[in-house]
């Protein structure tokens, strides 16, 4: 008797454990952001998870992780969805564009908004410097070569008459990461840069810069997903949406503490000590939201085909794709 029931015991113990197994699984999710004021959701995702709430996992369901990695500027972001290193990702919408152009419309799919507004072209305070003629044989910093902001800077030089090219022209933009560009324009070696927050405030309070152009209205930052992961696991995509949704709704609700948290995680993760003064006046030019649309992304296009970015017109009509 005692035989049949380990018998029975080991059967039934070989039918459940794979069910066992299969129940553990986890699923990691692989998301990149930048280190800007303008990619709060992220930053304030990872606070949450310093003080052991995780925004999104417990919105995602059980086996559920996220793994965050962080870029300088969106290139190398979207050179990360081509080698299958992210799955989504915070990034400015040229960047995105061209990586979407590049694949034909194969790789890249925009999902959410997520911030607007927070970029501008930063001159030395005692500059004469008023429109684009002026910078001729001048010096303009970008985050990154063929980035939102570098396509930006690129295509306003040229609307006012200047030769741009990719190496030179009438005037000089210099791809140059962030903190370099902070140093460079305190020691006068650039004239201007074009940049994101907080950088355009520290420009501002640490380099006694002044804001010559405002981008209030463009899109900054939006919500990526590679086209293979969004094939995949569409649902668990339609989740992180709905939560990325909601904390945007939190933070607009919550503006305080939400300046608050992401000042905690630029410290803790990237060494960055923030001045709560600054993060507000850098909030104050940034709108937070998630919404999107194909035709906001038809000035882009037109920027980066007049500064040769984009060669033709790339068919849009599979960019926003709602999960």
């Amino acid at each position: 008797m005692r035989h049949g029931w380990r018998l029975l015991l080991a059967a039934f113990a070989w039918t459940w454990a794979p069910e066992s197994v299969s129940a553990q699984q986890t699923t990691t999710l692989r998301v990149g952001h930048f280190p800007n004021i303008t990619h709060v959701q992220a930053l304030v995702a990872r606070a949450f998870e310093r003080q052991g709430r995780s925004w999104f996992a417990q919105r995602l369901g059980p086996g559920v992780t996220i793994e965050w990695y962080a870029y300088n500027a969106g290139p190398s972001a979207m050179e990360a969805i081509f080698a299958n290193s992210l799955d989504l990702t915070y990034v400015g919408p040229n960047p995105a564009l061209n990586a979407y152009a590049r694949s034909r419309g194969a790789e890249v799919r925009v999902i959410a908004g997520a911030v607007n507004g927070g970029s501008a072209l930063v001159v030395q305070g005692d500059s004469a410097l008023a429109k684009p003629s002026d910078f001729k044989g001048k010096r303009i910093a970008t985050p990154q070569f063929g980035n939102t902001q570098d396509v930006a800077a690129r295509a306003w030089l040229v609307a006012g008459g200047l030769r741009i090219t990719q190496t030179g022209g009438d005037a000089q933009v210099v791809p140059t990461s962030n903190p370099d560009q902070l140093s460079l324009f305190q020691s006068k070696q650039l004239d201007g840069v074009w940049t994101v927050e907080p950088w355009v405030s520290r420009l501002e309070a640490e380099a006694g810069g002044k804001v010559l152009v405002e981008e209030k209205e463009a899109i900054t930052t939006i919500l990526v997903s590679s086209a293979a992961f969004l094939a995949k696991d569409r649902d668990l995509a339609r989740r992180f949406v709905a939560a990325h949704r909601e904390l945007t709704e939190w933070i607009r609700q919550n503006p305080d503490e939400a300046q608050r948290m992401a000042r905690d995680e630029l410290q803790a993760s990237f060494r960055l000590d923030m001045p709560p003064e600054l993060v507000a006046r850098a909030w104050s030019r940034m709108t937070v939201t998630a919404d999107t649309s194909r035709e906001a992304f038809q000035a882009f296009v037109d920027s980066a085909q007049k500064v040769g970015f984009l060669r033709g017109a790339p068919d849009l009509a599979r960019l926003i794709e709602a999960p």
